[in-house]
């Protein structure tokens, strides 16, 4: 069953996280190119600036397809979706405790629940998730640009999660084969072991 969803379900989750980044950066082309530039390149590249934010959303992508139905879409879904409320937090200036500590953490949990094929039911995978999404879409928030489109900024930094999402059910998809399997969680216990060096970089 797991397989014969195995080539749908991703290009089911690129339309979905297509039409939210749509949704939210629309808006921004009612204003002028500058404007366009500043908010959604800027927004596109700052979770590709970051290894902490690139293990973790790639780390979500993989646990995804290790799971298989329906995580394979929902978690991809979920950490964009809720990251933009915590981007929303962060722009409008809201505090929110152990920023750092949160996404550094979300490595370190995430990657052992590839690592050590963890399989929870989906609400706790979700809940997971959701949780450490929102420190990172309010790291974004906070650091964005002053001159910057806030809608703008935000689709940019949806849509690139979206993709990096894309690139870890892309690994993930590798474990149906029993050596990929093993590549992928030697790599989860990578994603934990950078974390916990992101941990001890802001500790």
């Amino acid at each position: 069953m797991r397989r014969g969803h195995s080539t749908r379900l991703p290009t089911a989750t690129a339309a979905i996280l297509a039409a939210v980044a749509i949704l939210i950066s629309s808006p921004a082309f009612a204003h002028d190119d500058a404007g366009i530039a500043g908010g959604f390149a800027s927004g596109f590249m700052h979770p590709l600036l970051g290894w902490d934010h690139i293990a973790a959303m790639v780390a979500v992508g993989i646990w995804g397809a290790f799971l298989g139905a329906p995580a394979i879409w929902v978690l991809p879904v979920v950490f964009p979706m809720v990251m933009a409320f915590g981007g929303a937090l962060g722009i409008l200036g809201m505090p929110l405790p152990g920023v750092e500590v949160g996404i550094a953490l979300s490595a370190i949990v995430l990657g052992l629940m590839v690592a050590l094929a963890a399989r929870p039911p989906i609400w706790v995978a979700a809940l997971f998730v959701g949780a450490f999404a929102i420190f990172h879409g309010h790291a974004h928030g906070t650091e964005l640009p002053a001159a910057a489109d806030g809608v703008a900024f935000a689709g940019g930094f949806v849509l690139a999660t979206g993709l990096l999402h894309l690139s870890g059910i892309a690994l993930g998809l590798l474990t149906k084969w029993d050596i990929g399997r093993l590549a992928i969680r030697t790599l989860g216990g990578g994603i934990a072991a950078a974390g916990v060096a992101f941990l001890a970089g802001v500790a």
